[in-house]
């Protein structure tokens, strides 16, 4: 007994843990034309960016508790606005890490998979996500916020348990352009917002406040980011072509 379950422990490392082959070219590049897809199109990116905004209220929740506050709850919206309220030093260190997590959230996860993909680690990459997702679930305080972080955790679920090899890799490969190419265009739309007068509580405006550094100073911030990671993740993604 204790043989059997040593080597479907062993079993289940390697399949999680393990690499995987990577996919045809033609997959990374109908993967990339996919993203965009959910991404160019206002009608579609209304409705896409919701994934977006579970990405950038999640990394305004995780940085919050790694930063030592306490996480009152998130609230997603069907309008994909979001909320993170938590508490602690209203300042500092802390609070501006938290503030800032948010637009550099979606394109820095992105950075990340796309790492884990180039290295054929696209199980991995599936699993993770999925614990993040439930992670994420956990602090959600709202119905629809809740609705959404289980659909999109059901999805990884299925894939990552039914879904064949070049399934999951198209898969992976999807969410990794579409995290790098929409975690672009949230501060372009800031900035829009920000031009016609808008939006003067965002979180470039929070970030001046607690810095005084210049809201735009932020928003290059938030663009620098974003696009840097679009080139790296970018590279390492189309690496093996």
């Amino acid at each position: 007994m204790y043989v059997i379950a040593s080597t479907g422990a062993a079993d289940l490392w390697d399949r999680v843990f393990g690499s995987q082959p990577d996919p045809d070219q033609w997959v990374v590049f109908a993967t990339a034309a996919l993203a965009l897809a959910a991404i160019v199109p206002r009608n579609i990116w209304r409705l896409s960016r919701n994934a977006i905004t579970i990405a950038h209220e999640g990394g305004h929740g995780i940085v919050a508790l790694l930063t030592g506050r306490r996480l009152d709850g998130i609230r997603l919206h069907s309008d994909t606005s979001g909320l993170t309220v938590s508490r602690g030093k209203p300042s500092g260190i802390g609070m501006i890490l938290t503030a800032a997590a948010g637009y550099t959230a979606p394109p820095l996860l992105g950075l990340g998979g796309a790492a884990l993909l180039s290295a054929g680690h696209i199980t991995a990459l599936l699993w993770l996500a999925t614990a993040l997702l439930v992670a994420l679930l956990v602090m959600i305080r709202n119905a629809y916020g809740a609705l959404t972080v289980i659909v999109t955790g059901g999805v990884f679920v299925l894939v990552s348990w039914l879904a064949g090899p070049q399934v999951q890799a198209a898969f992976g490969y999807v969410v990794v352009w579409f995290l790098l190419l929409g975690g672009v265009r949230p501060a372009f739309e800031l900035q829009s917002k920000r031009r016609r007068g808008g939006a003067g509580d965002s979180d470039a405006d929070q970030l001046s406040r607690l810095t005084h550094v210049p809201a735009g100073m932020w928003l290059f911030f938030f663009h620098a980011v974003s696009l840097c990671s679009l080139i790296g993740g970018g590279r390492w993604l189309l690496g093996g072509v």
